[in-house]
């Protein structure tokens, strides 16, 4: 069977664009914002890499890879973080929007979007639900999956939110990846690199670091640097016998102290095989130690990639029996953004209610006050006092060209990541 062809946007340093190559991708097109990043990705991939942001046309043009088999990408996650203030459509860094924006350009047979757990919560089922709706009305099937990686050989709990999109005839074949028999930890994925140098405690450091390790926090230009994250996360790490507090240059030597009198500090190659990368991938990293750390930080785990580039080859392939669309459906996210959006008028909280018999007065003013967040809401009030409401615009960047975004771009790329 051919190799399929991926075009991937927020490429990162390539941990997508290697599961993707794994499961049977040709990379056609890759666009990465950061410059060093880039050159990771020019340097293994094999593949076509622009540099700059994604949105401008100076960088690229969609339409030039109408009817790919795939569109694939990790889009900027400080929109939703949780660690962030989750502004949302109102964060100018966000780009999930336009990317599904962009289906309507290229037409792909397949989307794949990762994002941060936090764009799987309640404050976030609106935006969700404008992007299935977006979808529907493109002649696609989507849904959306929390996957661990820790599920998938991954020694690192690292939750990502995955949004799979296909058309119904490709969609009746495709089944999310089943998590693996046994879940691999740190001590024994690092133990041949941390007693590279001949430590002489290194067994004993194994059995302390038998678990698996927090999500490596890769931070920003703005803020981050190499060492394992956050307090919260660095605690988590002592725990399995791990210094967070930096990223060393070499593993521990002969003389150096047992993990009880001082614990070592993770190398780049150690951070890279904890984050899914194999030795044998034969990836190279450009750039400086925080550089690089920070690009293996911020990508999303080969394993887990290649786990859902798989399944998505199999329905693409039609392989195995078609179903009945049981595990990729347009589910219902929001009630109150989705009966807005039906209505052609002004809809009263009391109709909503009616509409929604789950959902009190206080649950639906709660749920119009988290849509406007996102959505521009109008207001009519009756000569009776009764207010009624009507979904307006989507406040989100889609490639506007008068939006916010474009002239935050312009003072602030180079702050961006």
């Amino acid at each position: 069977m051919r190799d399929l062809q991926v075009v991937e946007i927020c490429a990162g340093a390539g941990g997508q664009a290697l599961g993707l190559r794994n499961a049977g991708f040709h990379h056609a097109f890759a666009i990465e914002l950061d410059e060093t990043a880039a050159e990771t990705l020019r340097q293994n991939s094999g593949g076509q890499v622009a540099v700059g942001d994604v949105a401008s046309a100076d960088v690229w043009t969609p339409a030039d890879f109408a009817n790919v088999d795939l569109l694939a990408g990790g889009v900027p996650c400080p929109p939703f973080s949780i660690a962030g203030k989750q502004l949302g459509s109102s964060d100018e860094r966000d780009l999930f929007a336009w990317a599904v924006e962009q289906v309507a350009v290229v037409q792909p047979r397949a989307l794949m979007l990762e994002n941060v757990r936090g764009l799987a919560a309640a404050r976030f089922s609106g935006y969700r639900q404008r992007v299935l709706d977006r979808l529907a009305q493109l002649g696609y099937v989507a849904d959306w999956r929390l996957l661990h990686a820790a599920d998938y050989g991954v020694p690192q709990l690292r939750p990502r939110f995955v949004l799979v999109a296909m058309r119904p005839e490709d969609a009746a074949y495709f089944r999310w990846p089943e998590p693996e028999p046994r879940t691999v930890t740190v001590g024994e994925t690092l133990r041949d690199l941390m007693g590279a140098n001949g430590w002489p405690h290194v067994d004993e450091w194994v059995e302390m670091a038998n678990g698996i390790g927090p999500t490596l926090v890769g931070g920003s230009k703005k803020h981050g640097g190499a060492d394992l994250g956050p307090t919260r996360a660095k605690r988590a790490w002592e725990l399995l016998g791990v210094d967070g507090k930096g990223v060393a240059d070499a593993a521990p030597g002969p003389d150096a102290p047992p993990p009880s009198e001082k614990l070592p500090k993770l190398t780049i190659p150690m951070v890279a095989r904890i984050q899914g990368w194999k030795d044998s991938d034969g990836w190279e990293f450009a750039g400086r130690k925080t550089s690089q750390y920070r690009q293996i930080g911020n990508a999303f785990p080969p394993p887990v990639a290649e786990a859902v580039g798989r399944s998505i080859r199999a329905a693409l392939n039609h392989e195995g029996v078609a179903g009945e669309l049981p595990e990729l459906s347009a589910d219902v996210h929001d009630p109150v953004y989705r009966a807005l959006a039906n209505a052609e008028d002004f809809v009263s909280v009391e109709k909503l209610i009616a509409a929604l018999s789950e959902f009190n007065h206080a649950a639906v003013e709660r749920r119009l006050a988290v849509l406007e967040q996102d959505f521009e809401l109008e207001r009519q009030t009756s000569a009776s006092g009764v207010t009624s409401y009507k979904l307006g615009a989507f406040k989100g960047f889609t490639g506007q060209s008068e939006h916010g975004r474009n002239e935050y771009m312009d003072k602030f790329r180079h702050r961006v990541s």
